[in-house]
């Protein structure tokens, strides 16, 4: 069946439609209150636009280059654990979709079809993120597997010392029985030495996801990383923390131009992407959106959710007066008012918050 979506609200509702009650709170929750959450949507919608006019705009291009990739968009794919949950073809469907767009996948150690499987379901460009599950002959492991399977990058997530307290699936009673804060978690162990040893293993660039303090963000760059990722899991892991976009200009003024930037959380809309951009991330990632995609539509799913970004992306730059994305700084926002209660749906209008869908 074509992919006929004209909005991304078209595909979050395509994608209520199509998860079961399990795998729509799996997708679309935080912890606990869900404040971290709501506050990753509030940091972008306490910015607003400052355009330039007058300005030739007739060869916008949002194209951009990251890790010596050139990108058609500066949004790559977040990983996401337990895609099958969301779609059968899982991460295999995304994989496909990234290459057919023109973006970076970054592919979760905790997802389906596998590490191999993934990297041969296309020829793009892939990224591969590691959660921390065993000693350090697992760790050597695991690194020759990413070499072999021609993972172009790697991603230690850092914020998952414990697993957070998501209610909706506790209320559910669809939590996973293995998981929950009574157990330290994968990373509980890990720290920047072992960070370190394992950076002088890949030999490939090195991200550190998780990134939430100007603190941590200055020790990353004093410890040779390449990519500081801006995170707080969506909201799924801390309770009370900062929104994403808040934490943005202190983590780029301590890191000083020393290390590429990468944004996830709250990001669903392309004037999200740009405010990002002019606030000093070199790329976003996009999670939650790139899971309703796949859910709504497999593959073509998260090719259609890409594109209708991409528009989004473009009619911010042409109507700020930018035609690059090198043009973007913060001369082009100032701090405004939110005009809504921020909450999972509240960048789209017409759909209800509050666990309604």
């Amino acid at each position: 069946m074509p992919v006929d979506f004209q909005t991304n609200e078209e595909v979050v509702r395509a994608a209520r439609r199509a998860l079961d009650q399990a795998g729509w709170d799996y997708l679309v929750g935080g912890a606990e209150s869900e404040t971290t959450m709501r506050r990753n949507r509030a940091a972008f919608d306490k910015w607003a636009f400052l355009p330039r006019v007058l300005v030739d705009v007739s060869g916008v291009d949002p194209e951009t280059e990251f890790l010596g990739e050139k990108i058609r968009i500066p949004v790559m794919l977040a990983p996401v654990a337990g895609m099958q949950r969301i779609h059968p073809e899982a991460a295999g469907a995304v994989a496909e979709a990234a290459a057919e767009f023109g973006t970076l996948q970054t592919v979760s150690s905790l997802t389906d079809p596998g590490m191999e499987e993934t990297a041969e379901a296309s020829d793009g460009v892939k990224f591969f993120q590691m959660y921390i599950q065993g000693d350090w002959a697992w760790i050597k492991e695991m690194v020759a597997r990413i070499k072999k399977a021609g993972y172009k990058a790697f991603v230690l997530t850092v914020d998952n010392a414990r697993y957070s307290r998501r209610e909706r699936p506790i209320i559910g009673r669809t939590a996973l029985a293995n998981l929950g804060p009574s157990m330290p978690g994968p990373g509980a162990s890990v720290t920047w030495d072992l960070m370190d040893r394992i950076k002088d293993l890949v030999d490939m660039p090195i991200m550190v996801k998780g990134i939430a303090t100007a603190a941590d963000a200055a020790i990353a760059v004093d410890h040779g990383v390449d990519v500081v990722w801006v995170s707080n899991h969506g909201g799924r892991q801390l309770d009370h923390g900062r929104g994403t976009l808040d934490m943005l200009p202190g983590i780029v003024e301590a890191i000083g131009g020393k290390a590429r930037i990468v944004l996830d959380g709250g990001v669903v809309r392309g004037s999200d992407v740009v405010k990002a951009l002019a606030l000093g991330a070199n790329v976003v990632a996009i999670g939650k959106l790139q899971g309703w995609g796949l859910a709504a539509a497999g593959s073509e799913g998260v090719v259609r959710t890409l594109e209708i970004l991409e528009d989004e992306i473009l009619s911010a730059m042409a109507l700020l007066g930018v035609n690059s994305i090198g043009e973007l700084s913060r001369d082009y926002l100032e701090r405004a008012d939110p005009v809504a209660a921020p909450h999972e749906m509240s960048a789209w209008v017409n759909l209800p918050g509050e666990r309604l869908l």
